[in-house]
């Protein structure tokens, strides 16, 4: 499977607010097997998006990378078959 270019996040912790370093990417949930379907999120203007799924909130940071959070430990990670 090749990887992809949009960052993709998590939230195994439950966090109510998880800050990202990009305005589009997008939700899965949680890891799998408890993930929902993997949801294109576009913050547009916007410095925050609720996903429809879970109900994460996120808040962009600029001062984080497409691959950092805040709380980390929020990217997901595509695991190999």
């Amino acid at each position: 499977m090749a990887g992809h270019n949009i960052p993709h996040f998590q939230n195994d912790g439950g966090h109510r607010v998880i800050e990202v370093g990009v305005k589009e990417f997008m939700c899965t949930g949680a890891s799998v097997p408890f993930d929902h379907p993997h949801i294109f999120i576009d913050m547009g203007d916007e410095n925050e998006k609720v996903c429809s799924y879970c109900s994460t909130l996120y808040r962009f940071n600029g001062a984080l990378k497409a691959n950092q959070t805040n709380p980390a430990g929020c990217v997901f990670h595509v695991k190999a078959a």
